[in-house]
């Protein structure tokens, strides 16, 4: 059984930082690209950032360019996403989720095919 779990979730200042991690068990790790998503109220799920299944390739939304890193440590079986100059719009739910197809490098950017969800952990950003 696949599962992920996220953590470092918090209340933050803007113009603060914050880590999330994720960590995963129940298949092998490596072999499948990870992204990390968010929702805010009233607002539909989006893709923040992903990495594909080596980590030599990383994808951000243009929202979170220069601001946000996605990282893997496939020894740990943990994605992290490094979060700076954190901004009021940035809050909402964060969500790690596990791509479908192992050793994809070609559609894990584009947010599709994610089929292992974790619970979400709570990012509120205040002004």
């Amino acid at each position: 059984q696949v599962q992920l779990v996220e953590s470092g979730g918090g209340l933050v200042q803007a113009g603060g930082s914050l880590r999330l991690s994720c960590a995963a068990s129940g298949r092998t790790f490596s072999r499948y690209a990870m992204g990390w998503f968010r929702q805010a109220p009233g607002k539909e799920r989006e893709i923040v950032a992903a990495i594909n299944w080596s980590g030599g390739s990383t994808y951000y939304a243009d929202s979170v360019k220069g601001r946000f890193t996605i990282s893997r440590d496939n020894a740990k079986n943990a994605v992290y996403l490094q979060m700076s100059s954190l901004k009021p719009e940035d809050t909402a739910v964060y969500y790690c989720a596990s791509h479908s197809q192992s050793y994809d490098s070609t559609t894990y950017y584009t947010g599709r095919n994610y089929i292992y969800w974790g619970q979400g952990t709570q990012v509120t950003v205040s002004s």
